[in-house]
């Protein structure tokens, strides 16, 4: 199982960035996938999930309205449109997976590395 973000740069308050995240190892249209963040010196926090089951989206409360998930399950990649971007949120940004193998059963973690994103002027 692999995830790899890409997508990341430096953006200008109130511009838009497209991340993306592509799976290997698993098809993520039978998993929920999520996107995390962590900006400088503090804790990782959640930022949206698209379901499995019905491709239904939450987002936290900081992004909601700017920030939209999305799947392209031919190409098994998910993507986070990022609009209307501040300064607070820059941050590494984070796919993840929890991910659960038969045989057997075994239900493990797995993140990408992390892209950069920067929201300055």
């Amino acid at each position: 199982v692999q995830l790899v973000e890409s997508g990341g740069g430096l953006v200008q308050p109130g511009g838009s960035l497209r991340l993306s995240c592509g799976a290997s190892g698993f098809s993520i249209s039978s998993y929920d996938m999520k996107w995390y963040r962590q900006a400088l010196g503090k804790e990782r926090e959640y930022v949206a999930t698209m379901t499995s089951d019905d491709g239904s989206t939450v987002y936290a409360d900081t992004v909601t309205g700017r920030f939209t998930i999305s799947r392209d399950n031919g190409k098994n990649t998910v993507y986070l449109r990022m609009n209307s971007l501040e300064p607070e949120d820059t941050a590494i940004y984070f796919c993840y997976a929890r991910i659960t193998t038969l045989g057997p059963v075994v239900t493990s973690d797995y993140w990408g590395q992390g892209t950069q994103v920067t929201v300055a002027s």
